[in-house]
């Protein structure tokens, strides 16, 4: 491991040069990494946190800055053309990942673990990490680095935002057991712990504002921790009213997003995972 950090850091240096072999395989040996989950751009510290590997973000931004435009066609009628250091994803059925044909693609350097069920058209990029039984659903994103934890619904045409610049920026983080409603959009290091629900709809960046009205606090992100939804949740979308003289004058709003509940054994019936499909 040591030995990869190294490469990187020193590939980006003017005065250190490494033969074309050399390169090759330090690369293969990152991409394997990041495709079988050994390395992650973010992971949990046994505390409850999140630990961001800086390197790892800023090794996949040497891949796009050292590579070269290549011809990935699989034939005449699907033509590819990206970075030559970013080949095609190795997949094969022994990695028990459900990929149903349509339109689906999953960028090398993305872990998904065995379970995974991805429906047709969506798209994973590199450096995300798909933990078991999740279902990314129709028209969904996954988002460079960005991590989602097991037994998630990425509900249809829901955007979970990447990152890599800066490279010390946090990712997306979604832990386990979480619902993510269909055209959610959830970007800039937000983290939804365990076990929420967010509704459909439900926009969430570094500088929303979520109102909880169980606790009657306030959630937002501050220079040193993301916004966080809390573990069990349930999130909507809601408005607030703009109170300057202008705003009241035309009685305009700003979307504000609202936990309304926490979850209960009515929740739990009504986003529950049908296996069947699994």
């Amino acid at each position: 491991m040591q030995n990869l950090i190294q490469f990187f850091e020193n590939i980006n240096s003017l005065d250190h040069s490494y033969d074309l072999n050399t390169i090759n395989e330090n690369i293969s040996l990152f991409l394997n990494g990041l495709n079988t989950g050994e390395l992650r751009t973010a992971e949990p510290d046994g505390l409850g946190n999140w630990k961001v590997n800086s390197w790892v973000k800023q090794a996949i931004l040497t891949l796009f800055k050292i590579g070269k435009l290549a011809d990935m066609s699989i034939d005449e009628n699907f033509k590819f053309f990206d970075k030559d250091t970013i080949p095609l994803k190795p997949f094969s059925k022994d990695n028990n990942v459900r990929i149903v044909p349509g339109g689906s693609s999953v960028r090398t350097g993305a872990y998904l673990a065995p379970g995974v069920i991805c429906m047709p058209p969506m798209y994973i990029n590199i450096g995300a990490y798909i933990d078991e039984g999740t279902m990314i659903d129709s028209h969904a994103l996954v988002g460079s680095a960005a991590q989602v934890g097991k037994r998630v619904h990425i509900s249809a045409a829901a955007q979970v935002g990447g990152v890599l610049e800066p490279a010390g920026a946090r990712p997306v983080i979604i832990e386990d057991d979480v619902m993510v409603g269909g055209n959610c959009g959830i970007y800039e290091g937000v983290m939804i712990r365990k076990r929420a629900v967010l509704g459909s709809g439900v926009i969430l960046t570094a500088s929303t504002k979520v109102f909880d009205l169980v606790n009657e606090t306030i959630l937002q992100s501050t220079p040193d921790r993301p916004l966080e939804i809390p573990e069990s949740a349930v999130v909507v979308p809601g408005t607030r009213a703009i109170n300057t003289e202008f705003g009241k004058k035309y009685g305009l709003t700003i979307s504000s997003p609202l936990i309304i509940k926490y979850r209960d054994e009515k929740t739990d019936a009504r986003t529950s995972l049908n296996y069947d499909l699994r």
